[in-house]
């Protein structure tokens, strides 16, 4: 069963690689593939030894830390399952977190987390805090659990079917859903994620995403430690983009995965303050949110590498499609590629596969994909139908077998009958050379239904308006596509993992003007 559980293969990976590095936090330590196994069984020890039983809920809220690595890994070694949680929630945030979970332990730094602890001892959950002072000591408990066996932990066998990691979807249109994810479902993952980008043993990466959320948890730490790779976590716990290319250059790093407003922070630092050199890179991965065809543009000329956009999200462990590397195929501007290790289809309403090029809803199924919401038979009635998961997204494959997004279910803008990409419209607005970022999103309207408004980013520097805006898209887009509305800001309201979520996005401009009532957008 060993080989089929993240925590079997990741042992198995650390005997055939033990001398290479596993994990740097950058000027401060390494760590050996075998010394973090080494440190991980150790934790789990504790971990047992304070009570922790195989099936029980721990919540986990660190910076991107080596602390956060060990004890992810060492809560499921011990067959519990990890709830990682954004450090930056307030404490009725981390109420309903802890409690939806059903956590029976909390763990954070030795800093602690003043809204966490708060939100914990109102539900009696007790706290434990962890340091690792040097790489050559074991992760300190704090209090410190009765005295732990290590030799027990042989009698721990890891199942495929133990739930591994219990993470909230973003909840846009209801309250956030639980979503268990079993150590098969990470594995499969992590086995499509190396396949497709052909992770080894001679790749590294920095990690500039947080690792309470898939994206940087699965894609950037543990596809890299099941391949016998490296990864490097910011000295600062987070990522900094005056220090990103030092550590890139500085652990020979080969690529890096990251949400597209990190591109262009990226990005717009190489135009105010570029490197004198940049590392020779295998690919640039971007997942999370739609890449615009021309931001791809500019940041393959900028880092003179290839960029991969990518599909994933929580219920899939993440990774659902992905554009191959070059000498696999072509990739694809405004396309997020081909699926990767699981089925996909397009569905109609009556759960009819469609034929290439026909728009309907993007369906998967796989060992990847998670066995349903936790305590939610409603979303799993509506998830789960035709004997496929259901995204919520509408899309198309082409003739090739690539998939191209056209947007969320309930985000798609139904103007007058005419229903409309804003996908389509944000690729449109970052394409004119003074506008930074652009999100498009539909708002009631008494004579249409809905009506298109936008806001926009303008660059640094430039004094583009909303008449300017209005005339770039009238000269691109049919008549019926063109923004009744341009909102000029300078930033965008944001999710925790650095995603634009349309439905934020209307709400908080259309506050500004009226107490117009904003509708509901998909999950």
């Amino acid at each position: 069963m060993e080989c089929l559980t993240l925590t079997g293969f990741l042992k198995h990976v650390a005997e055939k690689y033990p001398s290479h590095r596993a994990i740097s936090v950058s000027g401060r330590l390494d760590i050996t593939h075998a010394r973090l196994q080494q440190l991980v069984e150790r934790a789990a020890s504790q971990i047992v030894a304070a009570g922790v039983k195989p099936g029980d809920v721990v919540a986990l809220t660190f910076p991107n830390t080596i602390e956060f690595v060990i004890m992810f890994l060492a809560v499921i070694r011990a067959r519990a399952t990890a709830a990682p949680l954004n450090s930056a929630y307030m404490a009725e945030e981390f109420e309903f977190y802890l409690s939806d979970s059903e956590s029976k332990l909390l763990l954070t730094a030795k800093e602690g987390n003043e809204a966490a602890q708060a939100a914990a001892s109102k539900l009696k959950i007790p706290r434990i805090s962890v340091t690792l002072s040097q790489p050559d000591s074991d992760v300190a408990f704090s209090p410190a659990p009765p005295e732990s066996d290590l030799e027990s932990m042989s009698k721990i066998v890891n199942e495929p079917s133990d739930v591994g990691l219990f993470l909230h979807t973003s909840g846009t249109t209801s309250r956030p859903k639980g979503v268990p994810l079993a150590q098969l479902n990470l594995l499969s993952s992590v086995n499509n994620i190396k396949s497709v980008y052909k992770l080894s043993d001679t790749d590294s990466t920095v990690i500039v995403l947080p690792l309470f959320h898939v994206h940087g948890l699965i894609a950037g730490l543990l596809s890299s430690l099941g391949a016998g790779a490296a990864v490097t976590l910011p000295a600062a716990g987070r990522f900094s983009a005056s220090t990103f290319w030092s550590d890139m250059k500085k652990y020979n790093a080969t690529w890096y995965t990251a949400v597209p407003t990190i591109h262009q922070i990226l990005l717009d630092r190489h135009l105010s303050k570029p490197e004198s050199d940049y590392p020779k890179l295998r690919f640039i991965r971007s997942c999370s949110a739609a890449l615009a065809p021309s931001v791809m543009a500019r940041l393959e000329e900028a880092f003179a590498a290839p960029v991969l956009e990518a599909y994933a999200m929580t219920e899939a462990t993440h990774l659902m499609a992905s554009n191959p590397l070059p000498e696999d195929g072509p990739h694809i501007p405004g396309s997020v590629g081909k699926p990767v290790g699981q089925e996909m289809g397009i569905l109609n309403e009556n759960g009819e596969l469609q034929g290439p090029n026909a728009k309907g809803e993007v369906c998967i199924r796989g060992p990847n994909v998670t066995k349903g919401y936790k305590n939610n038979p409603e979303a799993n009635k509506s998830a789960f139908q035709f004997g496929w998961f259901h995204t919520g997204d509408v899309g198309y494959l082409d003739s090739d077998g690539y998939l191209h997004l056209v947007g969320r279910i309930k985000e798609l803008i139904n103007r007058g009958g005419e229903k409309i990409s804003p996908i389509e419209l944000d690729a449109v607005l970052v394409s004119h050379p003074e506008i930074a970022q652009a999100v498009a999103f539909g708002v009631p309207d008494d004579k249409y239904g809905e009506e298109i408004n936008c806001a926009v980013i303008p660059r640094e520097g430039s004094n583009i308006d909303e008449a300017e805006v209005l005339r770039f898209c009238k000269k691109n887009l049919a008549a019926f596509k063109v923004p009744k509305k341009v909102f000029m800001t300078d930033s965008l309201p944001k999710t925790a993992s650095g995603k634009i979520q349309r439905r934020l996005v209307a709400e908080h401009f259309l506050a500004q003007i009226s107490t117009a009532k904003v509708p509901k957008f998909g999950a």
